[in-house]
């Protein structure tokens, strides 16, 4: 049974300046599940829709970003939310941070710079909860952080005194506070050397072990996703090409677009040059037509201009849209 269930979505970002009208298609016919106790990664390069569809799956929509059409249901195990439809008062109510929560994208800066983190954390739950009795709430967050590997006099210190890995796992904790059913972890590496990455990656793996909640893990770095991620889904400008378990996608990708990703990382003992790929992403206000891969895609065929592929099912739990698989050339 899935968590989270998105079907055809299309959000688009929509201004009017001058007279003139624009249209950016930054998710464009996304369809996927989210299942219990698995951490699921999305993947890309900058600019093909990532951030924008865990904004609207987040009921994060705001103008000039809306959704035109499709459907958003999150499943809390005892009825469907519709998160197209939620008004703001019962998502910040009932969902944001109870049941959803949300590690933004730069969380190394949201955080105070003139207030303590302990009182981020009475900021947040007594927004979301409320706070009775102060010294039961502080050993509660105390208890919450040791678990999570902190020590306790983070708490009494200011953002500015923390090392950035320090920050992103304050930032975690606090999305962490409520033992939320889904995390949503948008670029949680951004801005750490590799030794830190891993640290922050293995706080968020034991998290999902011991909560056995759902994380969807926003990054475009490939090799975070091979070492932390139990399914993968890629995307190019506003579209999925391609969603696989992580051992299948790495093993056997079959669009053009995640075999590139994939062979562009280093790999020890391999001393061949990386090339590059040609081109550059399209420009969603006007994208082209038929795959939005063709125009880099070195395998493009007449159809591949023309008509939009078809997600198909490969085998169990591994689909890719691409006409050359479809036609059994790959």
């Amino acid at each position: 049974m899935a968590i989270l269930s998105v079907r055809d979505l299309r959000a688009y970002y929509r201004t009017e300046a001058y007279g003139i009208s624009r249209t950016v298609h930054a998710v464009d016919g996304v369809s996927f599940d989210l299942h219990p106790d698995e951490i699921y990664g999305v993947a890309g390069e900058s600019s093909c829709g990532k951030s924008t569809l865990i904004k609207v799956i987040s009921g994060n929509v705001k103008p000039p970003l809306k959704a035109y059409s499709g459907s958003v249901e999150y499943d809390n195990g005892l009825q469907k939310v519709d998160m197209l439809t939620i008004s703001p008062e019962e998502m910040r109510r009932n969902i944001r941070w109870k049941e959803i929560s949300y590690v933004m994208q730069g969380s190394m800066s949201v955080l105070n710079p003139v207030r303590k983190i302990i009182k981020t954390f009475e900021d947040i739950v007594e927004s979301h909860r409320g706070i009775q009795d102060k010294k039961v709430f502080r050993e509660q967050v105390e208890a919450h952080i040791n678990r999570l590997g902190l020590p306790t006099d983070v708490l009494n210190a200011y953002p500015h005194q923390l090392s950035g890995g320090m920050r992103q796992r304050v930032a975690i904790a606090l999305a962490t506070m409520f033992q939320p059913r889904l995390i949503i972890a948008d670029e949680p590496t951004t801005a750490l050397d590799v030794v830190v990455q891993r640290g922050v990656l293995q706080m968020l793996k034991e998290i999902q072990a011991e909560s056995k909640n759902t994380v969807l893990l926003v990054t475009h770095d490939m090799a975070v996703h091979a070492n932390v991620a139990d399914r993968v889904m890629i995307m190019y400008a506003g579209r999925i090409v391609e969603e696989a378990p992580t051992k299948t996608i790495f093993k056997s990708p079959l669009h053009p677009y995640t075999k590139h990703l994939i062979s562009s990382l280093p790999m020890i003992g391999v001393r061949t040059t990386k090339t590059s790929l040609r081109g550059s992403p399209p420009n969603l206000a006007n994208p082209p037509s038929g795959c939005r891969f063709h125009p880099r895609c070195p395998l493009a065929m007449e159809v591949c201009r023309t008509e939009i592929p078809e997600m198909v099912d490969v085998e169990s739990r591994h689909r890719v849209a691409c006409h050359l698989v479809k036609g059994g050339a790959l």
